[in-house]
């Protein structure tokens, strides 16, 4: 066969097998690419008439949160559950919602959430016994919500030993965190050194630990022992970074892993360069370059004008 028309003939049949996919399995990878825009215009349209149609609501209510759209993320996810109540993952997606929403809502339209998403949470348990995120956002509602609305630190206990029969190391992590809620940092890091022990990828989170207890040689060696496991922990480099940034200690070792992070391009969750940038300028800052350091948090606000370190360190400098 002609070279050209077998290269037609592969495209004719890649283009074919695309149109067969189903939508919803080709918004998902849009979603994942982060082409929010083409999420939206292939899944607008979806009636509910149609077998997808649940399940769109769903991925046009995840891309209206990343939008920070929360009104309208909390009405798709609504009647993506009105459609089909029986996937957790809708359930526990509209309980974070109702929980950013209610963030900056005044009292008494969180008096009106707070059932609403506790409800969410439980619904997705019970749908998914192993859906970790909404035990680990029940937790923090026991945390914070008044008692009068279900508030209990015994309760958020009671989740966070539930985790551990499922993933001890990040039930451990949840009950440490719920004995820091307490102030109660002994058995906080208890907690904290059971999760390491469990399982070695959490010792970033007993390294951060001690940073906020400000035993930073404590942080200093679990990062460390983590570069040497694995020279390419880029989570690790950074931390180190903070943590000099944050103790004064160790500065030429913070500024080179720091510089090192910048040079790599952070996924999903993991520090920005906006961040780096602002911990390379505290370290910066410590060592008398201010004119350095100035540059750099101006760097920093450029990519995430949130920053509020990033502008009280600007200010210091720039008087």
């Amino acid at each position: 066969m002609n070279r050209f028309f077998l290269f037609t003939a592969l495209l004719w049949i890649s283009a074919a097998l695309a149109m067969a996919q189903p939508k919803i399995e080709q918004a998902k990878a849009l979603y994942e690419q982060g082409k929010l825009e083409q999420v939206k215009k292939l899944l607008g349209p979806v009636s509910e008439k149609e077998v997808d149609f649940a399940a769109a609501r769903y991925y046009l209510g995840r891309v209206a949160f990343d939008e920070k759209k929360y009104d309208d993320a909390s009405d798709y996810f609504e009647e993506a559950i009105e459609a089909n109540d029986k996937v957790a993952d809708y359930h526990n997606w509209l309980g974070n919602t109702y929980g950013t929403i209610a963030q900056n809502a005044n009292v008494f339209k969180q008096g009106l959430l707070a059932p609403k998403m506790k409800k969410a949470w439980e619904n997705a348990i019970a749908l998914d016994a192993k859906n970790l995120d909404a035990r680990t956002s029940l937790i923090q509602y026991y945390l914070q919500a008044p008692g009068f609305m279900g508030g209990s630190v015994e309760k958020a206990k009671e989740v966070a030993a539930q985790i551990i029969k499922l993933k001890p190391a990040e039930g451990h992590r949840q009950m440490g965190n719920v004995y820091m809620h307490e102030k109660n940092t002994a058995e906080a890091e208890k907690e904290f050194i059971e999760m390491a022990k469990v399982d070695p990828t959490y010792v970033s989170g007993l390294a951060n630990f001690y940073t906020g207890q400000k035993q930073y040689d404590k942080a200093f060696t679990l990062f460390e022992e983590a570069l040497k496991k694995n020279p390419e922990d880029y989570l690790s480099i950074y931390q180190i970074g903070k943590t000099s940034a944050l103790s004064g200690q160790k500065l030429d070792r913070g500024e080179e892993c720091l510089k090192k992070y910048l040079t790599y391009s952070p996924k999903q969750n993991e520090p920005s360069h906006a961040g780096a940038n602002m911990r390379l300028a505290q370290i910066k800052e410590k060592k008398g370059s201010k004119a350095e350091a100035k540059k750099l948090y101006e760097t920093a606000l450029k990519m995430d004008n949130s920053l509020k370190e990033a502008k009280e360190g600007l200010e210091r400098v720039s008087k």
